[in-house]
């Protein structure tokens, strides 16, 4: 420099002279300036052997048995994909309106530069564009922005620069364009291309169509304001402008062009929401599974994480089952709840009952914070009472706006019935659906793997079948007359109806197909309380149950899960199956992680003959028994055996269908345990919970692909069977026995065990 400042004082124009000077001056600054951002003094630049390790946090995909992907677990949902799965127009379309001459510079436009220098600084066109290169883009993708403040505007436009100059030393133009297109934001919390095609299209990145992918590279520009499902004309217009820049850059023939400009936008939206879309108690569940098995690798040196390391996850689920059965219970549901409330009418508890919706209401964290500022409880309601707001209350017809406080809030919701249904393969134990409640968004709590209910009569069968395994032939008799007994404080097991059965005695079959109450205590009375917790603990059940003769009724509280393993017994020759999810776990390279295998007992239960003998005992309870409507109402010809269930005061109901390749059951009742249905004819296992299995077996006979399960038939049972249940299923009592019998008095005697 200082070479040349006597060139500079020869200048005779002092004006001139000081120009010069400050042009001098100002490259001489920009240079330090420039340098101190290169070295490091407005921050760290990463350099070549960062830029080469970084990676992406990746989603985790869970696909059912038929490989549909139904869910993912992410901190930013991505899925990266290889160049190999970018269509060429997905390629060309990026390039035309981003970044034209992307194959012919090193990371830096100058042209680009050049232009919005002088058009938007200087002239304040707008329209002329950015100046950022993909590259640069890719470098703001890898980086973010810490600071928006104006001051750091320039220096980090210029440490981009810099990234994108040492990215473009180090990738390919095709490594650059995938690192790109798996980082870039698509809005709707979608990271990357394949996560934005999923979303907005429901299909993979290799099959986005020239219109779709358009439509997609089109809102990069403002993701929110060219979003297709909250701006669908404005994004046409958008995705339009991206066809015709592909056309001048003879991206695009004429004829292509025309056809998909002239194309109509339709999205197959998909939204990989926690509260929404399909199975998503199911969902959950995996997720728990899946975070229990990753502690456990991770403990043997392993670095896995569900929501970050883009694992795949194949489980049992059927898709088309499981739409079908979520049709089936909402069906059913809807109508149910209706007649339910109609039932109660103005004497509703959740209306009138104040202790019991002062319990829900001290249990909420606005009781509970109002308690700890000193307020005493009178105070605490009023306050709850006069604080109203604008909410939005749920219901089987859609929601509602309206301006309420939290205890109409808790009022509302504590009167809705609740469900856990679940079906699997018999045999292997393999889940094909699993509803875990109504809602998942308003009620987490999953009654498939975390509620245990009273069964009800759904424990029966595990009576007789001890009766039988204790040498009880299934044509023993027992009287159905109803039973005071002295030393169990005068408890009295009834039946329902109002059928006098005084003088009746039945067979072990009708007692269990007509699930009558004074037969089964009867049963459990003459082979021995421990006998049936014993054969329980055979067939699955690792609940503790009550030892108490009230067991034969089914008051003990047993998970759907262990219930349906018990049952799963009579379909496999006496060994029960555990019911499981998830089959295998793959990287996202789908390099086997994990597979999981059936898991059925190697001890038998009880004998094959024992077992055929239940079958033909529940498949009479369809037949001619308490689930007869399935034939009657539903005009249901299939296969079938079942056992209905309802605890006391109409709690809980309960069906469980066996055929031999499907077991499903069904709960339902009420979270709040105070209140269960207003009657037995509405709250019955029969009525409650046997339609949603029905529902889902008429959708199933309508197709082809689940012929295999609908037609299947139970084996014939041998003659000896046959010849064991051959009597007649109703005995009345002689004539001296009845004359010596008073209808209107109870029987007393004392429990023998």
């Amino acid at each position: 420099m200082k070479m040349n400042i006597p060139l500079i004082k020869k200048i005779k124009s002092p004006l001139l002279r000081y120009a010069i000077l400050l042009v001098l001056s100002s490259f001489v600054g920009i240079a330090i300036f420039i340098t101190s951002i290169y070295f490091g003094i407005w921050g760290n630049i990463p350099n070549k052997k960062e830029l080469s390790n970084f990676q992406y946090q990746e989603a985790s995909e869970v696909f059912t048995a038929d490989s549909v992907l139904i869910g993912k677990y992410y901190l930013n949902d991505r899925q990266p994909v290889t160049f190999k799965a970018f269509p060429t127009h997905l390629i060309n379309a990026l390039v035309a309106i981003e970044d034209q001459r992307f194959y012919e510079h090193a990371g830096i436009d100058i042209t680009s530069l050049f232009r919005v220098g002088v058009k938007t600084v200087l002239l304040g066109n707008e329209s002329s564009g950015g100046g950022s290169t993909i590259t640069q883009q890719l470098a703001k993708n890898l980086y973010p922005r810490r600071d928006r403040v104006p001051t750091n505007i320039v220096v980090n436009k210029i440490k981009e620069m810099i990234i994108a100059n040492r990215l473009e030393q180090m990738y390919s133009k095709d490594e650059i364009l995938t690192h790109y297109l798996n980082t870039i934001s698509f809005g709707d919390n979608a990271l990357g291309i394949e996560s934005a095609s999923l979303k907005f299209f429901n299909t993979r990145t290799k099959d986005l169509t020239l219109p779709q992918a358009a439509t997609l590279i089109g809102m990069l520009k403002a993701t929110y304001g060219y979003n297709p499902r909250i701006f669908p004309d404005k994004s046409t217009i958008r995705r339009n402008l991206v066809l015709s820049a592909m056309k001048a850059n003879n991206l695009l023939e004429e004829a292509e062009w025309k056809k998909a400009t002239n194309t109509r936008l339709e999205l197959e939206y998909r939204d990989y929401d926690y509260n929404s879309g399909l199975a998503p108690y199911f969902r959950e569940e995996v997720r728990k599974q899946l975070q229990k098995w990753t502690k456990k690798q991770n403990n043997d040196g392993t670095e896995l994480n569900i929501y970050t390391s883009g694992l795949k996850i194949y489980t049992t689920l059927n898709y088309k089952m499981q739409q079908m059965a979520e049709a089936a219970m909402k069906e059913h549901m809807s109508k149910l709840q209706e007649s339910f409330e109609k039932s109660y009418g103005k004497n509703a508890p959740w209306l009138i009952n104040n202790d019991l919706i002062m319990k829900k209401v001290r249990q909420t964290n606005a009781y509970i914070n109002y308690k700890n500022d000193g307020l005493k409880h009178n105070q605490i309601i009023d306050s709850l009472k006069a604080h109203k707001r604008k909410m939005t209350f749920s219901s089987w017809k859609g929601d509602e706006e309206k301006i309420a406080s939290t205890i109409d809030s808790i009022q509302h919701y504590m009167k809705f019935l609740n469900t856990g249904s679940l079906s699997l393969d018999p045999n292997t134990g393999e889940v094909l659906t699993w509803i875990g409640g109504i809602d998942f968004k308003h009620y987490k709590f999953d009654h498939i793997s975390q509620s245990k209910r009273q069964v009800g009569s759904t424990f029966k069968p595990i009576v007789y079948t001890a009766a039988l395994e204790n040498g009880i032939t299934p044509c023993t008799y027992f009287s159905a007359q109803e039973v005071k007994y002295n030393n169990l404080e005068g408890w009295s097991p009834s039946n329902a109806g109002e059928k006098d059965e005084t003088y009746l005695n039945y067979s072990m079959e009708k007692g269990l197909s007509n699930s009558v109450n004074t037969i089964a205590v009867k049963v459990l009375e003459k082979i021995g309380i421990e006998n049936v917790l014993a054969q329980a603990k055979k067939m699955g059940i690792k609940e503790k149950l009550p030892s108490l003769p009230s067991l034969a009724l089914g008051t003990g509280e047993i998970k759907i899960t262990e219930l349906a393993q018990a049952y799963t017994s009579y379909l496999n020759e006496g060994k029960s199956t555990e019911p499981y999810l998830i089959k295998t776990i793959t990287t996202k390279n789908d390099s086997v992680l994990a597979q999981f295998e059936p898991k059925k007992s190697e001890n038998q239960a009880f004998s094959k003959e024992n077992g055929e003998i239940m079958i033909e005992m529940m498949k009479a309870t369809v037949n001619s028994g308490t689930a007869s409507r399935i034939r009657k109402n539903y005009g249901l010809t299939n296969d079938i055996a079942g056992k209905t269930g309802t605890t006391q005061n109409n709690k809980d109901a309960w069906f469980v269908a066996l055929s031999p390749k499907l077991l499903h059951l069904t709960w339902v009742g009420l979270d709040q345990h105070e209140i269960g249905f207003s009657n037995t004819s509405l709250g019955q296992g029969a009525n409650a919970a046997l339609p949603m299995y029905a529902l889902l077996l008429q959708k199933m006979n309508k197709e082809k692909n689940f012929k295999n399960i609908t037609t299947a038939t139970f084996p014939k049972p041998s003659e000896t069977v046959l010849e064991m249940l051959n009597c007649d299923p109703i005995k009345r009592d002689g004539f001296f026995k009845r004359l010596f019998k008073n209808p209107n008095k109870t029987k007393r005697k004392n429990f023998n065990n």
